[in-house]
């Protein structure tokens, strides 16, 4: 297993096949591609780097993002992917946490020298030219031979308290992710193409793996982020495009369809698959997105502890309507994806009842070799083979799983237990009401009470009465929210999550 020899083999294969597209413009075919990789390989380790060292990625989307990876795995190093939106301060600590001494950057996100590092690369500067100068001869620099259990991937998480833990991915644990791409997400070949609007730091970026498998095309957007009249033009003009989205992005590019009139036919020119997971997708929004764009969704769970893969809900079930149960397997996150089993658990790790919630636990080949450099983190998340993953969610009878929330996200109220998300998808379903999240307040009688932040549509008339009116029409009296708080907008982390942290601090009475 060697995430290199899969663009050697593409290289070989069909190396004048056009591989990646900067815009609409092509930018290398397979065999520049791996010439440069193997280039920028050979002056890595001219430069030092021995097997297994970490190298820092510290972009925004770009071109060369891809010619990194490849160029670092090449040279069997790991790579250390960080989102462009964190602060220079931020990716200090994590490139210092991870012990690497070379960083790339791009000048817009790390326009000084970031402390701690060798040598900091501009992709964009004559330097960056000379090191992934192509090799003339490329086949005679084979990539460095790497074993299935070695470092590959450190991903720092997007913890809301306390420093990030790094995520240890290995050759084995992104090998297992590409080729399950194929069985429980999307059929792929020469002719797709896969565009990077999301950051290529996180979920967007891992599924170039399964692409370069197939031998697909690779577009980054020419301003590198989310424009949905961009992502339409250059769906129409390089053909249907496939993607990986938060929910987030997903409601951009819907609410872009919509105004532009665009009928779910359309929407099938540009885009041929958008696959959705990192935050709930609630139950409204995926019905309004299949109304406007049609049949182009599907739905993963995942971790970056076991990264895409942990259950999908695929473009069949996103679509039988004529099932009894329907809805309730659209509010779901689908079934165990192939490589791995997926249980609910209670706190001593026993099997519980179909429908009774626990926590959701993983078992399989993509699950993380553990945290870097922190054993007791570790020994929490993996026991007995299993992660644990932290969400609570319950099992049916036919395998499909509905998350709950985050363990910390639940509430007690009264003695009794209430999941926001519950609480959030009836919310959706109010006249007016855009987005909505559900925390917990501190109460002296209660324990807690429910708090819902709301984002009302622009013009619509929305107020704590007929709210109260439709939740309680909806959902039991002792879930529905004590109070209710009208805002703008919610505040979201680099990944499109809100950042419920936040809300919660905004609920604190002054000290």
């Amino acid at each position: 297993m060697h995430l290199a020899q899969l663009l050697v083999r593409q290289a070989r294969v069909a190396g004048d096949r056009p591989a990646i597209f900067h815009g609409p413009h092509p930018w290398a075919c397979h065999a520049e591609w791996a010439a440069r990789a193997a280039g920028l390989a050979h002056r890595l380790r001219q430069g030092g780097l021995q097997p297994g060292e970490r190298v820092l990625v510290f972009m925004r989307n770009h071109p060369r993002y891809l010619e990194v990876l490849w160029g670092a795995w090449w040279a069997g190093l790991a790579v250390v992917p960080v989102n462009a939106k964190l602060h220079p301060s931020e990716v200090e600590w994590i490139a210092d946490d991870a012990r690497t001494r070379w960083g790339f950057v791009t000048a817009d996100v790390a326009p000084t020298a970031l402390r701690g590092l060798e040598r900091q690369v501009d992709i964009e500067s004559p330097e960056a030219d000379d090191l992934l100068a192509p090799l003339d001869d490329w086949t005679a620099h084979p990539p460095v031979e790497r074993a299935p259990d070695d470092l590959a991937w450190l991903f720092y998480t997007s913890g809301t308290t306390g420093r990030p833990k790094g995520v240890m991915l290995t050759q084995r644990n992104l090998m297992t992710m590409g080729l399950t791409y194929f069985v429980d997400v999307d059929a792929v070949d020469a002719g797709d193409a896969i565009v990077y609007a999301a950051p290529m730091s996180h979920g967007c970026g891992l599924y170039a793996i399964p692409h370069v498998m197939a031998g697909a095309r690779h577009v980054v957007p020419a301003s590198g982020g989310v424009d949905p009249a961009e992502l339409f033009a250059l769906g129409r003009a390089l053909g249907p495009l496939s993607t990986f989205a938060a929910p987030t992005i997903v409601k951009r590019l819907v609410d872009h369809a919509q105004a532009a009139g665009l009928t779910p036919e359309d929407c099938a020119v540009a885009f041929k698959t958008i696959v959705y997971g990192g935050a709930p997708m609630y139950v409204a929004d995926i019905e309004h997105a299949l109304r406007i764009m049609g049949p182009r969704f599907v739905q993963i769970y995942g971790q970056g502890e076991t990264p895409m893969v942990a259950t999908a809900l695929s473009r069949r079930h996103l679509t039988d309507t004529a099932h009894p149960r329907y809805r309730e397997r659209l509010a779901s996150v689908g079934v165990a994806q192939t490589p791995v089993q997926v249980r609910v658990a209670d706190a001593q790790g026993r099997d519980l009842p179909w429908g009774e919630p626990g926590e959701v636990l993983v078992r399989g080949d993509t699950v993380m070799a553990g945290y870097w450099r922190n054993p007791a983190a570790t020994a929490a998340a993996l026991r007995d083979g299993w992660l644990w993953t932290g969400d609570i969610g319950a099992l049916d009878a036919d395998g499909f799983l509905t998350l709950k929330d985050r363990s910390k996200d639940l509430l007690i109220s009264g003695g009794s237990n209430i999941y926001p998300r519950e609480v959030e998808e009836v919310l959706l379903t109010a006249p007016g009401v855009a987005e909505v999240a559900v925390v917990g307040a501190p109460d002296p009688e209660w324990g807690e009470v429910v708090v819902a932040f709301v984002v009302p549509r622009p013009g619509a008339a929305v107020s704590a009465e007929t709210l109260d009116v439709h939740c309680l029409a909806h959902i039991a009296r002792f879930k529905r929210p004590k109070r209710y708080v009208f805002v703008e907008a919610l505040p979201n982390n680099h990944y499109g999550k809100v950042l419920k942290t936040e809300l919660r601090a905004r609920l604190r009475p002054p000290t």
